[in-house]
């Protein structure tokens, strides 16, 4: 299968990486990481990653599985008009369209989600309605072709159920052995749910000094 992995500046690392990690395990499959202009990206952090897109998004017109990721640079892809309609020509001829943390909001901005469930980053999750989109807090939403992950670390989740999709749940176990994931955190505050109040609120105001 051909991947097209989107990039752009300003994304969440693990958004990518994660999906790249299970999927690029997998005999025969293409990774195609691209960009509105091949070269360097860099990530959201403080002391930013950088990642390379090889291709232009030109050069990819009908991967069979398309992922996009998201992070704060996600506001500034989705105003991007050739951006926008890339996603939009992609996704008709997709097998599999995805995305992951506020990558749905592009999605989104793109006219995929409408009408349809879909789940993003908890913080960004009421953005999906003004795509048309009904939120969902669900770690991984699919709706026909289209797979919506939560924040970051969904990726993972998604990219396997993919693999069971695809190629079975004996090929989905084997690659989620092969990476170790076995999630066994020392803490437990991965929702807001589960999170202390004053730690929900210190990471909602961090969040929400974020440009979006």
């Amino acid at each position: 299968m051909e991947i097209a992995i989107l990039l752009f500046d300003r994304l969440t690392a693990l958004d990518a990486l994660g999906p790249y990690e299970v999927l690029s395990r997998v005999p025969g499959n293409r990774i195609r990481l691209v960009a509105k202009e091949p070269g360097l990206v860099r990530t959201d952090n403080a002391s930013p990653l950088g990642l390379m897109a090889d291709e232009p998004i030109s050069a990819v017109e009908r991967p069979d599985i398309l992922v996009v990721p998201g992070g704060p640079g996600e506001a500034q892809a989705r105003q991007d008009p050739e951006v926008m309609d890339w996603v939009r020509a992609v996704h008709e001829h997709s097998r599999w369209t995805t995305s992951v943390c506020t990558g749905s909001l592009i999605l989104g901005a793109a006219g995929v989600l409408k009408g349809l469930r879909a789940t993003s980053h908890w913080a960004a999750l009421e953005y999906l309605r003004d795509f048309g989109a009904e939120p969902t807090g669900e770690r991984v939403v699919r709706q026909g072709k289209v797979i919506t992950a939560a924040g970051v670390s969904s990726g993972i989740d998604m990219a396997l159920e993919l693999l069971v999709l695809e190629h079975g749940e004996a090929m989905a176990q084997a690659i989620q052995l092969a990476i170790e994931y076995d999630p066994q955190p020392p803490v437990d505050a991965g929702s807001p749910e589960k999170a202390p109040r004053e730690v929900l609120e210190t990471v909602r105001k961090a969040m929400s000094r974020l440009t979006r």
